[in-house]
């Protein structure tokens, strides 16, 4: 009885905290981050470790093709039978498989069905940032200075810009490069102040519909580790190299008179390789934010993104009042996708050399590597499925591609909210999978 009466004060003691004091700390800590203070997150993917309930590889046994049908036909009974079980029937489930090789639908389920896609939006981004960009697009973080260098002196009476990309990739070797580049100039003090230029984006470091308690990565023009200040780290290095900076550090747009001092840049290749196989959502938003930039505009918005991909859903004969984009790596809780839309994607990008031979590489390899690594080994699909994971809580969806036991090239998108553990959307996932590869 006592036992009873001290679970419940501590229950009531629980209730009578105020909620608010978490909205508080999390305020104060984006304060923090406003101004520069060195801060360490969370390394931003969203991809969970398998549940303890996730069923075993040998759990995964060989479909048995009946003589009598067509490859297409069993493929349709093979995939029946995996979306006709009794958890199966528990969950909302979108699939769609379509063979690139003849150019047609093999199945569908639900494709049409509205469900979050968790990480698979990052499929999307993928390819409406390699349509609208190119596969040589790179990622641009300058350094430039105004005024003029006093020969004798050795000094820069000016100031040093940086013009933030959003590149993801910038790292302290980067950093240490664009000290060396400024010492080339002969420079050995700095008699003006270092400028961040942070126009590239809008002031949003939160993505539209992502929990506000949740680590999400901040998203900010000048990036740099995912933990450390770009400038503060900047004026180390200077120092480091005999210059002294002398003056305020402060935010303000580039000049028109300014020049160039270097240029440091990342391939949207480099970038898209740690955005899938790890399923980096920072790599995933600066992506999205390219797109906005396409058409060279300052204080770009994820609005702008998502008209980009809009755009290009409508190229593809797609309704774009059929879909909300509202992110680019699917940590928003206001996505809403199809796997219809998911596979026609995929198969757009099949079809354009420049791009599929960008993304491909990009993607997870069953049993191999990424967020497939421990998935659907010692079976057809291992080495054969390559593929964008998602998971969230109540969602688990994968798309991608793999070689059919016939030859046909295939594309798919399988998407299952509901499920209150990630285990059998996984393992029915694996089964869809295996059942396309033998």
């Amino acid at each position: 009885m006592k036992l009873r009466y001290l679970q419940l004060l501590i229950l009531a003691a629980l209730l009578a905290f105020p909620v608010h004091a978490q909205v508080k700390l999390d305020s104060a800590e984006v304060a923090r981050i406003l101004q520069g203070a060195p801060e360490k997150i969370v390394p931003p993917t969203e991809e969970l470790s398998p549940d303890n309930d996730e069923e075993g590889e040998s759990a995964i046994l060989p479909f048995q093709n009946d003589s009598h049908l067509s490859w297409q036909e069993n493929v349709k009974a093979h995939l029946d039978g995996i979306l006709q079980t009794d958890i199966a029937t528990t969950m909302q489930i979108g699939v769609m498989v379509w063979d690139l090789s003849d150019d047609k639908l093999i199945y569908g389920f639900n494709e049409r069905t509205q469900l979050r896609p968790a990480s698979t939006m990052k499929c999307v981004t993928a390819i409406a940032a390699l349509h609208r960009l190119g596969s040589n697009y790179n990622y641009r973080t300058g350094i430039y200075y105004t005024g003029t260098i006093d020969d004798s002196t050795r000094v820069l009476n000016g100031d040093i810009y940086c013009i933030g990309g959003m590149d993801p990739m910038i790292s302290n070797n980067d950093i240490t490069a664009i000290a060396q580049a400024i010492k080339d100039l002969d420079i050995s003090k700095i008699n003006g102040s270092l400028y961040a230029d942070l126009s590239f984006k809008d002031k949003d470091e939160l993505g539209s519909g992502w929990c506000w308690d949740d680590k999400s990565p901040r998203l900010r023009s000048l990036l740099l580790s995912k933990s450390d200040s770009f400038i503060g780290t900047l004026i180390r290095r200077l120092r480091e190299q005999g210059i002294e900076p002398n003056g305020i550090i402060g935010e303000r747009t580039l000049p028109a008179d300014a020049t160039l001092i270097t240029m440091r840049t990342h391939s949207i290749g480099e970038v898209m390789q740690d955005m899938m196989k790890k399923s980096d959502n920072l790599y995933a938003e600066s992506m999205f934010y390219q797109l906005a930039a396409a058409n060279g505009g300052k204080w770009n918005s994820s609005k702008q993104a998502s008209n980009e991909v809009n755009a290009l859903i409508r190229q593809l004969g797609l309704s774009p009042s059929n879909y909300r984009i509202a992110d680019g790596s699917g940590l928003s809780l206001y996505n809403y996708v199809s796997a219809e839309l998911e596979v026609q994607l995929l198969r757009y990008a099949y079809n354009q050399p420049n791009i599929y031979n960008t993304l491909l590489p990009t993607l997870p390899i069953a049993g191999v590597d990424g967020t497939l690594k421990k998935r659907m080994r010692n079976t057809p699909a291992e080495g054969n499925v390559r593929a964008k994971t998602g998971t969230l809580f109540g969602v688990s969806s994968l798309a991608g591609y793999l070689t059919a036991s016939n030859g046909h090239r295939l594309c798919f998108a399988i998407i299952v909210n509901g499920g209150m553990s990630q285990g059998p959307m996984r393992n029915l996932q694996n089964k869809i999978c295996v059942a396309l590869s033998q």
